[in-house]
């Protein structure tokens, strides 16, 4: 899952952002309203923590924007006020959800599972599920019949992007700013090599899951007899 931080305060921002890259999540950090709103814009995010303090646009102003122009990616706005009527104006603008600070990462990280599951892929217990396949995106494991593998980090962001978007053709272009983000040298080269890993590991588990690559165009999860 990739997730949006937009946060000023540079000290807790890189703290929580290796929180959350350790408990498996891709994160990008942007310090000022301005920003997060071009970045927001992007649909690159599964999920975005918004603080509405922030200098330039507040993060209101910013989660406005969103909603007005279209754009549904669940948001969490932290702020420092914790009185009624700021939580009421936020959920009112669009908002999913609330975390007034100060706040234990541990909570932070419950209510991103929760969001996870409103999109109806998760299980109760945290995993996604594709025909036979399930994985858990936080312990990075891949199950199908009884047996599992342990994923890398990207092999997991890879399966997990795959399945959240399963039956839409996935460019390599966009599979790489997913995982590895605009400032990157990755190529098309890393994501068939981690394609190819995937589909070995798949095979190996006996999965009815293929990975499907349809030149000039992209990737897609399909059921079938062996990888293609």
């Amino acid at each position: 899952m990739k997730i949006l931080y937009v946060e000023d305060e540079k000290y807790m921002a890189r703290a929580i952002a290796q929180v959350l890259k350790k408990n498996n999540y891709s994160v990008d950090v942007c310090y000022d309203g301005e920003s997060g709103l071009d970045m927001a814009l992007t649909d690159l995010y599964d999920i975005i923590i918004l603080d509405i303090l922030l200098p330039q646009k507040d993060g209101i102003s910013v989660l406005r924007e969103l909603r007005r122009k279209g754009r549904e990616t669940p948001v969490i706005l932290l702020t420092a006020k914790g009185d009624l009527e700021d939580k009421v104006e936020g959920l009112d603008s669009g908002a999913d959800d609330y975390l007034p600070k100060p706040f234990q990462a541990e909570e932070l990280l419950a209510r991103l599972r929760a969001l996870g599951r409103r999109k109806g892929q998760f299980l109760p217990d945290g995993l996604l599920r594709f025909e036979d396949i399930e994985l858990n995106p936080h312990t990075l494991n891949l199950y199908c019949k009884g047996n599992s593998f342990h994923l890398t980090l990207k092999e997991s962001q890879l399966l997990e992007l795959l399945i959240r978007n399963k039956g839409t053709l996935l460019s390599p272009n966009l599979i790489i700013e997913k995982l590895w983000g605009y400032d990157t040298e990755a190529e098309d080269s890393h994501v068939r090599v981690h394609v190819a890993f995937l589909r070995k590991k798949l095979a190996l588990l006996q999965s009815v899951v293929g990975i499907k690559n349809v030149r000039g165009a992209g990737y897609v999860l399909f059921t079938g007899e062996g990888n293609q």
